[in-house]
């Protein structure tokens, strides 16, 4: 089984599609679990917001390091 994080939760890949552990559709926005926040309306870290030239974001989630490409 493939697993990995949306915005820290943990997700798996199973019956060709990705799930949160519970099984809920990964559809279904879960806040970060580091900040509790959800995404903005643009689909935006909270935490970090928009930003200018940047093709690219993200804060971590508490999973990763934070990372901005621009």
């Amino acid at each position: 089984m493939v697993r990995g994080f949306k915005r820290g939760n943990p997700i798996k890949f199973i019956n060709n599609r990705w799930v949160y552990e519970d099984d809920a559709p990964i559809t279904q926005e879960r806040s970060c679990k580091r900040c509790g926040k959800m995404p903005t309306k643009e689909g935006y870290d909270s935490c970090l917001g928009y930003i200018e030239g940047a093709i690219s974001a993200c804060c971590g989630h508490g999973i990763d390091k934070k990372y901005i490409i621009k």
